[in-house]
């Protein structure tokens, strides 16, 4: 009879705590995100932006667990024109990946290396990226900003009239969610 009053004791303790982390387990979303890419060609430096994305993620402890991030190729603008745009857009293979995908089982609150798996143009890469995260009361402002090869996810450089683009290009991402 003791060894039972011991065991439901520690199961209501174990229930107990464990349903206790669930709780503190909340959802968050992207209040607002920009994605700036710039990159270089035989003539001239070049940039792109994009603010139509999607972030959700789940905050646990001091990590934002099950991270996605989500952002439509045709929703990266340039500042020189359709003509580039659509340029880009060939390049990135926007007809049959339309979207940018990058996902990672944690992000901690600091700074950190972050792991995770982004997918560009249908080709998946898994990549390591210096990554800060900084909280304020129920906000998450998330700052990486990676150095990405072209021919890494089977791009080919863009170009026009023999004027091509680096194969390396800067990414830098913002988020703030809540």
């Amino acid at each position: 009879m003791e060894n039972l009053r011991t065991f439901l004791n520690a199961t209501i303790v174990c229930g107990t705590l464990l349903f206790s982390q669930f709780g503190m387990a909340q959802k968050i979303n992207q209040k607002t995100t920009s994605v700036i890419i710039n990159g270089t060609s035989s003539l001239h430096d070049w940039e792109m932006n994009g603010s139509s994305a999607t972030f959700s993620g789940t905050v646990n402890g001091n990590a934002i667990t099950n991270a996605n991030f989500t952002i439509p190729v045709k929703n990266i603008k340039s500042k020189k024109g359709k003509m580039m745009d659509n340029k880009a857009y060939s390049a990135l293979k926007s007809d049959k990946a339309p979207n940018i995908y990058f996902t990672a089982t944690s992000i901690p609150v600091g700074k950190s290396n972050l792991n995770g798996k982004l997918t560009i143009a249908g080709v998946s890469n898994n990549v390591t990226f210096p990554v800060t995260v900084v909280k304020n009361a129920n906000t998450y402002t998330i700052n990486g900003t990676e150095t990405l090869k072209l021919s890494d996810f089977g791009m080919e450089r863009p170009g026009f009239m023999g004027v091509k683009a680096g194969d390396e290009v800067t990414v830098k991402v913002n988020i703030v969610a809540e």
